[in-house]
């Protein structure tokens, strides 16, 4: 399956106002490609674009609402009006809730899935009549290591990204293998990545969310979209732990589920709640690709402040081994 080199494409992106998205839109910018930036968050967006432009970069942006259908045609109908094309769509929104399933209320369960799975069926098949005008190209989602693992307090987040393999892998097969289409379809499943996650989840702890180290860069994540939009990957594990994490979900699953409960120690910094509502029912205007770590950083033996923001839903590799 043939795709564009990304100097040439139109390259559209959900969730580009913070973390993956941000840094995917950043890179594809500087590699030359034409990027239309999708999120709640207009202040941010029309910051970004603005940003993109003055590096001699080609960008526009349209405010959008990843559970609203009507929302996501505005965005393709604002790229095609802009540059008359989508080559890539990259679909990264996405929200997390901290807090035992049976605490959580019904009402942001389903906003959460709304965003993080609904969010996707209507971003994929929104792109898919575009792709195929454009002659075919390439469609991402963004998935996790809990696609196929799962990590406790996040029970929610970790059953939506189950539901967005299950929708990716089944469009994958009706339009390559069925209709032997043109559209490359692509589950990106990242280890945890040291974005604003925690910062803008809904938090139902009494102490600020975090993940537990160690994290990836989201500029790592960003490199795999980029490489899935340019060569036609099934789908891709970005960072080691999520190839390990994956593997013993699949192969041991009795000690995944212990590693699994370990976790949940490790996902809480040692302070209050910052904003517990965070960014699941209304837009947040950070614009950070990381996250912002705990409010005092640890100190270290020698009086110096220790770096811990990083993160893998299970342990370590030497600790794995065990």
């Amino acid at each position: 399956m043939d795709l564009k080199p990304i100097e040439e494409q139109v390259i559209v992106i959900t969730g580009a106002s913070s973390g993956i998205g941000l840094a995917t839109a950043h890179l594809a910018a500087k590699r030359g490609a034409k990027v239309v930036l999708g999120a709640r968050s207009e202040q941010t967006l029309a910051l970004v674009a603005e940003e993109i432009r003055r590096g001699g970069g080609e960008a526009c942006y349209f405010v959008t609402d990843v559970s609203r259908r009507e929302k996501l045609v505005g965005l393709a109908n604002a790229a095609m009006e802009k540059f008359g094309r989508i080559d890539t769509w990259v679909n990264d929104a996405a929200v997390a809730i901290y807090g035992r399933l049976d605490e959580v209320t019904e009402e942001d369960s389903r906003r959460m899935f709304d965003i993080n799975f609904w969010g996707v069926v209507n971003g994929s098949l929104v792109a898919v009549p575009y792709l195929k005008r454009s002659g075919g190209g390439a469609l991402i989602n963004i998935g996790s290591e809990v696609s196929d693992a799962i990590v406790p307090l996040q029970g929610m987040y970790s059953a939506s990204k189950h539901a967005v393999k299950g929708f990716t892998d089944s469009l994958r097969v009706e339009l390559e293998e069925v209709d032997k289409g043109k559209i490359a379809i692509t589950l990106i499943q990242p280890t945890a990545v040291d974005t604003p996650y925690p910062q803008h989840a809904r938090n139902y702890m009494d102490r600020e969310p975090k993940l537990p180290a160690p994290q990836i860069h989201p500029d790592q994540v960003a490199e795999a979209i980029l490489d899935a939009a340019t060569n036609h990957r099934r789908n891709v594990k970005v960072g080691l732990q999520a190839t390990l994490n994956t593997a013993v979900a699949a192969f041991l699953p009795s000690l995944g589920d212990k590693i699994a409960a370990k976790q949940v120690d490790r996902q809480q910094y040692d302070e209050p709640p910052r904003n517990p509502e965070g960014t699941l029912h209304i837009p947040g205007e950070t614009g950070q690709v990381t996250g912002s770590g705990p409010s005092t950083p640890p100190m270290t033996g020698n009086g110096a402040t220790e770096t811990v923001e990083s993160d893998s839903f299970f342990l370590p590799v030497p600790t794995l081994a065990i």
